[in-house]
């Protein structure tokens, strides 16, 4: 993972309620936003390739002490106390993330990872231009260095 936003604040009871919307009915909200509410919290937004499905398999079932049974190594198994003190939140599904990381973070722009052909046009466009003037200028220079002249040479003369 790469931790693109990296914020620690402290929500009010309302603040965890809008946060927790998706819970507001059920018996353990009252516990889960005063448990939310009552110290500071890291909140962080991570990226990598299927972010979401990663994260939730490194964190384990939500009730820690199921997670201690069946995943011992998952985090939530190893941090956390219970099903309401599981020490780590974790995003249901990309639409969610999404929606939880413009409540954590307002300013965040949040632009998809291009693919296929954007990837390529987007490597074509911004990166390869900038990457054959740096190597074309390595090669002309010829360094001093043998390691680097080694470098430099096999970079030079790869398709």
């Amino acid at each position: 993972f790469c931790t693109l936003q990296k914020r620690k604040l402290q929500l009010s009871p309302e603040q965890c309620s809008n946060f927790y919307a998706d819970q507001y009915g059920k018996v353990f909200f009252p516990n889960l936003t005063a448990y939310m509410s009552s110290g500071p919290l890291v909140a962080m937004v991570l990226a990598r390739h299927c972010a979401v499905s990663y994260w939730k398999d490194l964190l384990g079932p939500s009730n820690s002490i199921k997670a201690q049974r069946t995943h011992p190594h998952s985090l939530r198994a190893l941090y956390g106390t219970d099903e309401l003190r599981n020490a780590l939140h974790g995003s249901l599904s990309v639409s969610t993330a999404e929606r939880e990381i413009r409540f954590m973070f307002p300013e965040a722009i949040l632009e998809p990872i291009p693919a296929g052909q954007r990837a390529r046009d987007y490597l074509n466009l911004y990166i390869k231009p900038t990457l054959l003037a740096g190597l074309t200028a390595l090669c002309k220079e010829k360094p001093a260095d043998p390691m680097v002249r080694t470098v430099v040479s096999v970079l030079c003369h790869t398709p």
